[in-house]
């Protein structure tokens, strides 16, 4: 039986930890990149512990093991991160709806991942909906960036319901900038 709530334990941080090192981009050969997705960013379980501090993300479970994941990444971890201060710069550029991005309460979604045997059930929905029903009380909308060759989750993020709202490249990689809009 599988359970969307949010994260309430150290082990739970810890096993989002072992998740995330097994899709890492430099995990995983090019044609598993390719057909399965990756992830880019590194996270300490310090870090982690931190942001959840914050605002707790979101997890599946399956009994009680974490099979899904969604982190949630307030603007004041902006610093917890250098390697991502060209999206916030970016971020500080982008207008949407005709307003900076800055005008409106968000989040940027830190990170997603769906185990590869838990993939195509709509884990990844599930995710973003019970981020909708914690979170759209207090946010406008949740951000992230997604490397533009990472098509699974581009078309993953589109199907949940996001829309593209700029693309830019850094020293990385291209991305999309994505927004899924709670107040729709």
């Amino acid at each position: 039986m599988l359970e969307v709530t949010v994260v309430t334990s150290d082990d739970e941080l810890e096993q989002i930890l072992r998740l995330q090192q097994r899709w890492l981009i430099g995990n995983i050969g090019p044609e598993e990149m390719q057909s399965e997705g990756f992830l880019t960013m590194i996270h300490s379980l310090d870090i982690l512990k931190q942001m959840h501090q914050l605002a707790p993300s979101v997890i599946i479970k399956d009994a009680n093991k974490v099979v899904a994941y969604a982190l949630v990444m307030l603007p004041e971890c902006r610093n917890f991160f250098p390697m991502l201060e060209p999206m916030f710069a970016n971020f500080d550029h982008i207008q949407w709806n005709r307003k900076p991005l800055n005008y409106y309460k968000f989040y940027v979604m830190g990170q997603v991942c769906v185990d590869k045997e838990y993939r195509g059930k709509g884990l990844f929905d599930m995710l973003y909906e019970k981020h909708k029903e914690i979170y759209q009380d207090k946010y406008d909308f949740v951000i992230t960036e997604v490397s533009t060759r990472n098509q699974r989750s581009i078309r993953a993020h589109e199907r949940a319901g996001f829309q593209t709202i700029n693309i830019y490249s850094d020293e990385l990689d291209e991305w999309a900038v994505v927004i899924l809009n709670f107040k729709c």
